[in-house]
Order: structure tokens, then sequence, then C-alpha cells
């Protein structure tokens, strides 16, 4: 029997990109959600006709009653932005009993869906939030490569994309907290950087130098407890530099108090952005670099880089959910509970949800020693 999976923001940039994979899945019975009925017909008809829609609010109590009439066993919500978003879609999965994830990367709403991990736990299905690029895959990324180590110290990550646009939503939820404090970690304390400055310039392989910021992500806080690391720190970056610049100012003018709203000011960027996504070079990526001690006491560090090209960046946010609905249909289940989802998925099972080796390239580099 199919899985039946529904899918919230079924048109938007992150939806789209899963609805076109789970509709390629024979084992998932897919329904398209969303509340514009032209923008879901015209999603429909692109897949080839066949997913069922559903237009209407997921936020609203007929939501879950269309959950439990149509028998859903998985919700995938991209609808962002994340930032002050409550509760309710997973709290209507819980009442339909429906497993539910999301594509959050928002610190405080996936680090904080533990508030209904009772209750999910009684019901018998998983609320599994950050079902994207953080936490899931570089927590799989690490996972694969921990047993290495005897003991890490120090983990640096972050993102740098192509000059390709994510949706507005995106956009004004990670510029939300520009210029505000955001706490990373040093020498196992938390410590407080503002968000989109701290520029720092990184050479990335295949991708020569970008310009990288301080960035908000759940990982600051699951990466301490998790692997014992007492210094973590993340930053990303749009793919050109001239983007990065215009982040870091306006996180700038708001700590000045030069601007106290930046949600019009992402908008403008946004536009601005489009504009310039022809001077991209269509490559990003996501790096991880972890330092530490080896099984034999020796200094050992690890640097990892998932680089995409031909502006295949968005895929990779997108294909947690995929592979999780994959993993689902083939008789996988989920602990009950409500969590960050880490520990879910494998880096195979991940890269096989995207499916494009030729554009999607993992490379892990070991160097034993100081230096």
């Amino acid at each position: 029997m199919a899985l039946k999976v529904w899918v919230i923001g079924a048109y938007g940039n992150f939806g789209r990109i899963v609805c076109r994979h789970l509709s390629r899945e024979p084992g998932i019975e897919l329904t398209l959600a969303g509340r514009n009925a032209a923008r879901l017909e015209a999603l429909a008809a692109a897949l080839g006709g066949q997913p069922q829609r559903w237009c209407g609010d997921a936020h609203s109590p007929a939501f879950a009653e269309a959950l439990r009439e149509q028998r859903a066993q998985l919700v995938i919500h991209t609808g962002g932005p994340f930032q002050g978003q409550a509760y309710t879609v997973a709290e209507h999965c819980l009442a339909a009993g429906a497993h539910y994830c999301d594509l959050a990367d928002c610190r405080t709403f996936v680090n904080g869906i533990g508030v209904l991990d009772a209750q999910a736990q009684a019901a018998g299905v998983a609320l599994l939030s950050g079902c994207s690029s953080v936490p899931t895959l570089s927590s799989a990324l690490i996972d694969e490569h921990r047993a290495r180590f005897a003991r890490i110290e120090h983990i640096e990550h972050g993102i740098s994309s192509s000059a390709k646009m994510p949706g507005l939503s995106t956009v004004q939820g990670v510029l939300a907290y520009a210029g505000q404090p955001i706490l990373q970690r040093r020498g196992g304390q938390p410590q407080p950087v503002p968000g989109w400055q701290g520029l720092v310039l990184r050479r990335l392989p295949g991708l020569g130098w970008r310009l990288l910021a301080n960035v908000d992500v759940p990982d600051m806080d699951l990466f301490g407890p998790r692997y014992g690391a007492r210094s973590l720190s993340f930053k990303a970056g749009p793919g050109l530099m001239a983007g990065a610049l215009a982040n870091w100012l306006l996180a700038a003018a708001r700590r000045l108090r030069l601007v106290d709203d930046p949600t019009p000011w992402a908008a403008r960027l946004h536009r601005l952005g489009l504009r310039c996504e022809r001077f991209g070079d269509g490559l990003s990526a996501m790096y991880i670099d972890c330092r530490g001690h080896g099984q034999q006491g020796q200094p050992l560090r690890l640097r990892l880089q998932l680089t995409a090209s031909h502006d295949k960046g968005p895929e990779i946010p997108s294909c947690a959910a995929v592979a999780l609905a994959r993993k689902l249909a083939a008789g996988y289940r989920p602990a009950a509970g409500a969590r960050p989802c880490v520990g879910e998925l494998s880096v195979a099972e991940y890269l096989a949800a995207i499916g494009d080796e030729q554009h999607v390239r993992l490379t892990a580099q070991w160097h034993e020693g100081r230096g």
C-alpha cells in the first residue's frame, strides 16, 4: 500500500522540489497542499496531473479534519518562514495520527519542538523538525566519520549558496536576526556574536573565495551535547560577494539602530538578488571542519565538503524530507516523539534521494598531526 504524503507549501521553491521528487516514487501517494488553488492546479499539471490537491490554510482546524479523512501518514511542512511560527501544523498532525517533518532551520523553532514530545509519544507519531541541510545533513555527515575521533573539540561549518535566490520567505527568515546577538560556543561556553556580521573570506575547493558571516542554526544547541565539542561556529553567505556585503550592511545598520525592522529590506535585497542571478556561477557548498584527537591521541582534523553545481544547491535542503518519505515507504517507523531531525537518515540515504551524482558531490579529507 502506498504511503500517503501531504506537502504543505507545495508550490513554493522548496515545496516544488520535494513534490517533483515524490511524484516519481511508486510507493508514495502525493497530495499537494496550499492556499492558492490556481497554483496547486498548475503544479499538479506540471507533475503530470496525478497528485491530489487540498486548498486551504494548514493552520486551520479544517486541515486536521482533512488529514483524518484522507488517512494521511506523513506531512511535510515547507511553509516558512518558521521564525515566530507556532506548532499548529504539528499539533494537527498529532490529532490526525500522522507523522510530521518540516524544513525549518530556525534555531528556536527546531529545538523547541520538544514541547510536544509527551503528546507525540502518547499518539504514537514522530514530529521531526529541521529536516533539512541543518541539522539533518550536517549531523549525518559528522556521524558517519565520528568513530575515528576519540574526542571532537571544534566544529566549524557553514554554507555558501549559489547566486540563485531562494523564496522571499526564506530571505525574510534568515535576515530576521541581522545585527542581533546569536549564541555560538567558545571554550565550552555560549558566546554571543552579531548575526550576519563577523565576515570572513574562506576558500572553498572548486568554488574559490567566498564571503561568509555569522548565521543562527539549530546545530549550535545540538552539537555540544551530541559531540562534546567545546567550540562551535556556523557561517553562511550568498554566492555573490556583493550579496554578502549587502547583508552585512543591513546587520550593521540594525546594530546602529538605523533600521528597526529588517523585513522591508529583506524584500528589497530579494528583488536585487533576483536581478543579479545571471552573474552567478551556479556553485554552492556545505563545508564541515572538525578538529580533535584520534583514537591514539594524535591531533586529527576532518574536512568535509558537499558541492553542488548547475544551481542544484536547493536540492540539498529539500531532499531530507524526500529521503525520510522514501524510508517510511520502505517500512521504516521512526520512534514516536517530538525532536529535532538528527540521527534519522544516513548520508547514503540523503544522497540517494537527491539522485544526482554528476552535480552533487561529497569529498572528505583527513589530516593527522598539528597544522
